[in-house]
Formats: C-alpha cells, structure tokens, sequence
C-alpha cells in the first residue's frame, strides 16, 4: 500500500513538472535542443583530399594563430593542388618509421603532399630533415607540432599534433607569384 502510495505521489509529481515545462514553452521560454557551431565552423573531422601529383617542389612551412582555429601553410614554388590529410598514424617515406611517438599532442593527422620536398636535382628544398620539428607552436591553442616525415617518390609527408581530435579543413591558395599554398585549419575546439 505504501509502495502505491509513493508511486502515485510521483506520478502527480512529474506530470506537474512536465506540464510546467509546457506552460514555460509557451510563455516563450525554450530551451536550446542544439548548440550552434564553434565560430561557426562544420568542417568535421573525416579525411579530406583531393588533386593530383605535381613536381613543383615545396618550399616552405609556416604556421599561424586565428580567434578559432590554428593553421598551417605549406608553400610550393609553382602550381600544387593534391593532397591527403586525416587524423591517424603517420609513417616516414620511404622508411615506414611511425612518427606518432616522436609528435607532441593527444590526436595527429597525417599530412601528405602530393609534391616532392626536393629539387629536379634532388637536393632539399626545406631545411629539414626527417623526423625534425619544424615549427615552433609555443601558446597555440590546438596545434602541438609540426613534424617532417621525408620525401620520397614525389610525395612529401608531416606529422601535425593538435591538442585532440577536433574540426579541420584544407583547401588550395594560389599565389604569391607563380607560387601556391596547401592551408590546414584546426579549429581550437567543436
């Protein structure tokens, strides 16, 4: 009998809770089912890609702090449009050596250019060598470290760690000169 009694008092209960609720939302009081985009951004996380293989050699990386993402340019000198980048194990060219433990962060992505980091001559054109940083990402929100994963057979390879696995986008810039430009943007959080 006492077992009823509780449960008939809950029932009056939560039907007067539910029919506040109701009496809120029509007095234009809602509550928000969703949450809008960080700054706007829906870029997701899924591997992104697209062009084709060019020998216009990359010439050189840098990084930059936005008010919602961080980036990272790659910079070629001539046209260059391919590219394949996705969160997961990065390998060295050529060598295969995971980079995953020598990259700061708690997510990577796996950077492949669809260029050679060398000249006609094969000779490098970027002053780093395989498995070195090569930027400095000292208070940047997402991004953790840039890492060179080699060049070999056309394509050249980096390791990004960002903080988590957050948004990311990439696209193509022409320019400046006869010059282009692979942009990686990490969003600082969804």
């Amino acid at each position: 009998m006492r077992i009823r009694s509780a449960l008939t008092a809950l029932a009056v209960v939560l039907a007067g809770l539910v029919a506040g609720a109701g009496n809120s939302a029509a007095a234009g009081t809602t509550m928000a089912t969703t949450a809008s985009p960080y700054c706007g951004i829906t870029w997701g996380s899924a591997e992104k890609s697209a062009g084709a293989l060019s020998s216009a050699p990359l010439v050189d990386v840098r990084t930059g702090r936005h008010d919602c993402y961080d980036r990272v340019v790659f910079e070629f000198a001539g046209p260059v449009d391919g590219y394949a980048v996705g969160y997961g194990e990065t390998w060295t060219e050529g060598e295969g050596l995971a980079l995953s433990p020598y990259t700061a962060g708690g997510a990577l992505l796996r950077v492949s250019l669809r260029a050679p980091a060398y000249d006609d001559s094969h000779v490098g054109t970027v002053p780093y060598r395989v498995g070195e940083h090569a930027a400095n990402l000292l208070r940047y929100p997402t991004l953790r470290d840039v890492v060179f994963g080699g060049s070999f057979e056309g394509y050249s390879t980096f390791a990004v760690g960002v903080r988590a696995r957050l948004p990311f986008r990439t696209f193509v810039l022409a320019g400046p000169a006869g010059h282009s430009r692979i942009v990686l943007d990490v969003a600082h959080k969804w």
